[in-house]
């Protein structure tokens, strides 16, 4: 018989909780009944969540700080009664600059959220999720980590980063019980993307095979798939989600 595709009933800590993505990864989880800890750096993070009967709590601190990162993520899985799962989802992504002038300042921001940040939560929550005997982590990065982004060094160095670190914690974890995977997102309608100029996204689109912006419900369904039970089996995995980005777009072959 087939594993249950559907974490359901898991206790998980989600952090960029408040952004698009972020938004839709507590959204899928709600459905499947787990018990959520939304993070965020923005303290709206607890309005935006004050109706919902499956956040059990709310936080906000940055992920830079290890220490604020570690009082916070004690406090909630002792709120949600232990931790079976994290979604380490928060970062900044629009530092610009060209690598020839990137600021010392904004390089250690970028890394420093992006790549450090999930390590400091995936730190704090192992002791729990060592405990609960079956603990996932899934790191979320960014397709632009394989291919590059011009103007966003920072940005795709840690995004990059991520994968050996998970691969990392896969293997010296795998023993305890945690299974470690990355989540590589392409294109996606968050709302930076969906307030670029129409002729701009038309013109990315036209880069991806699928000829569409993927939807956040759509990084929200491999998130939850690599938390239930189907994929028990699966870690130091990185599973893109782009709609083809970066692949051939046809050619003579197309139409």
């Amino acid at each position: 018989m087939a594993a249950e595709s559907s974490p359901r009933g898991r206790r998980v800590l989600v952090t960029g909780a408040a952004g698009g993505i972020g938004r839709a990864i507590v959204g899928a989880l709600a459905a499947c009944d787990c018990e959520i800890a939304a993070c965020d750096i923005d303290p709206a993070v607890e309005r935006a969540f004050a109706d919902s009967a499956t956040v059990r709590a709310c936080a906000h601190f940055d992920v830079r700080d290890r220490s604020a990162t570690e009082a916070a993520v004690a406090e909630l899985v002792e709120k949600l009664g232990g931790c079976d799962a994290v979604v380490a989802n928060a970062g900044v992504v629009d530092t610009i600059h060209r690598a020839e002038r990137f600021p010392e300042e904004e390089w250690r921001k970028d890394l420093d959220t992006n790549l450090s940040g999930e390590f400091h939560v995936a730190q704090a929550a192992f002791d729990a999720l060592a405990a609960s005997g079956d603990g996932r982590i899934v790191l979320i990065s960014s397709a632009s980590a394989e291919s590059g982004l011009p103007g966003q060094v920072a940005y795709t160095a840690a995004k990059a980063g991520i994968v050996g670190m998970a691969r990392t914690l896969a293997a010296e974890w795998g023993s305890r019980g945690v299974r470690v995977n990355v989540v590589m997102p392409g294109l996606i309608a968050t709302p930076k993307v969906e307030a670029l100029p129409e002729g701009l996204r038309q013109s990315l689109t036209r880069t991806i095979p699928l000829a569409r912006i993927g939807d956040p419900g759509e990084i929200a369904g491999t998130v939850a798939f690599l938390l239930s039970p189907a994929a028990a089996y699966i870690t130091g995995t990185v599973i893109r989600v782009d709609g083809g980005l970066g692949l051939s777009p046809g050619g003579l072959m197309s139409g």
